[in-house]
């Protein structure tokens, strides 16, 4: 599993790069999820935190429950693919 994992975190952002490269409006669209999925991540790490303060419980316990919920872990690991893709993009750009 650990391995499908890596593979899949170098594969994907050069799938984008590739895709976008084959279909330029793929890049508008990967963008847009881009811009939801951070609006999304950081509206329920923020509210998460805010429950956390408003019932004054433990933050350290409390805090890891977020990792429960599946819209957080997959806009999240959206936005990590997203990134490497950027930075893909940027280096060629350059060279």
């Amino acid at each position: 599993m650990k391995f499908i994992l890596i593979l899949g975190s170098i594969l994907a952002p050069l799938l984008l790069v590739i895709l976008q490269k084959v279909q330029p409006k793929l890049r508008l669209l990967c963008n847009i999820v881009a811009i939801l999925s951070a609006l999304v991540f950081g509206n329920i790490s923020s509210l998460a935190i805010y429950e956390i303060i408003k019932d004054d419980t433990v933050f350290m316990t409390n805090i890891h429950s977020i990792f429960l919920n599946p819209l957080f872990l997959l806009t999240g690991a959206y936005l990590g693919i997203y990134f490497i893709y950027r930075m893909v993009i940027w280096t060629l750009e350059e060279i």
